[in-house]
């Protein structure tokens, strides 16, 4: 079975890394199709030590990968049922994550536009719950289909048993890196309706009659917040938000305001409140401030960059400092969200 599998010894990753960083995989096996996955799941190859890798765009390799990088490029989306306003679509793990954002755009398939231009596949959206503009993937997951990497038996996980959570899952915690996911079912709808309560979406669409609001409209808003806002990493490497907002109670919030007048949160639906961890790190002032290569970007704080040349060592020292800083200033201990190899 195996030798249907085209391995390639020491193979830089520099391009499946969104920090850019240039280190290198022991062996590397890139699955295009379904054969090729079932060619390896039955193969020896699937015991060894692996690494998942979809757009690496969460990813913050520190050293050379000793072990087995398995690489999805498995691509399709297709429209499988529709029941009412319902609309169950299955995508291949390894589709890109905005193409099938615009693939809903365009078919006028509503809940997921709110995603629009992140980066990474869809397959890893799952792992990370990923979120941004008052949507999470949680919301419109019906479904993962992968195989476990122990048993080698293929398995269907519904939404509630991927237990999906702040940008965390069972596959960051029970199930991980033993489960290869190869493709999302996700339910979205036919009727218009729209997540416009962040606020820069509710400043621009709020006064707005939902009848004349386009989905094209919110999907092209949210890609031109996002591009002025962040960094491309084609240009600047970085994974995007490098630590998860951190969470507390009203009554920590309230000492924190006693102390920090302008701190910024905002409530969660667990009666908690998350503090924005951008405003953290920029009130210690870390935003843009440079290290060697490595800095936090100009225009948010919460992002680390790779000015070019800096290792995966040095990026992590430098949010080693801004854990430091933070914690000194408001007893706050933050939290990577970035997955740390």
């Amino acid at each position: 079975m195996s030798s249907k599998l085209l391995i390639k010894e020491n193979h830089s990753l520099l391009t499946y890394n969104t920090f850019n960083l240039d280190t290198t995989a022991r062996r590397f096996i890139e699955l295009t199709n379904s054969e090729e996955i079932e060619c390896f799941i039955q193969s020896e190859f699937a015991n060894n030590r692996i690494l998942i890798l979809g757009g690496g765009s969460n990813l913050l390799l520190l050293n050379d990968f000793d072990g087995i990088v398995v690489h999805l490029s498995n691509k399709g989306i297709h429209v499988i049922s529709e029941s009412g306003d319902d609309v169950i679509i299955e995508c291949s793990a390894g589709e890109i994550c905005d193409d099938v954002v615009s693939f809903c755009v365009e078919n006028k398939f509503y809940g997921i536009e709110n995603l629009a231009l992140i980066p990474g596949t869809i397959g890893a959206a799952p792992i990370q719950n990923i979120g941004a503009y008052g949507v999470e993937i949680k919301d419109i997951l019906q479904s993962v289909e992968g195989f476990d990497l122990i048993t080698r038996e293929k398995r269907i996980l519904t939404v509630s048993e991927c237990e999906l959570d702040y940008r965390s899952s069972i596959f960051k915690t029970n199930l991980k890196g033993r489960f290869l996911i190869t493709k999302v079912k996700l339910r979205l709808s036919r009727k218009k309706k729209f997540h416009l309560n962040y606020r820069a979406l509710n400043e621009k669409f709020g006064r707005r009659s939902v009848d004349i609001i386009r989905i094209e409209d919110v999907s092209s808003y949210i890609k031109k917040i996002r591009t002025e806002k962040l960094p491309d990493y084609k240009v600047l490497g970085n994974a995007g938000s490098f630590f998860k907002n951190p969470e507390v109670s009203p009554e920590e919030l309230s000492e924190l305001k006693n102390q920090h007048h302008d701190i910024v949160s905002f409530a969660t639906s667990a009666g908690t409140y998350k503090i924005a961890a951008g405003w953290l790190i920029e009130e210690c002032g870390f935003k843009g401030k440079r290290i060697g290569n490595v800095s936090c970007y100009e225009k948010q704080a919460l992002v680390i960059v790779n000015h070019g040349g800096a290792t995966g060592k040095e990026i992590k020292e430098y949010s080693e400092r801004i854990q430091g800083a933070v914690k000194n200033k408001f007893g706050i201990i933050l939290m990577p969200e970035v997955n740390i190899i």
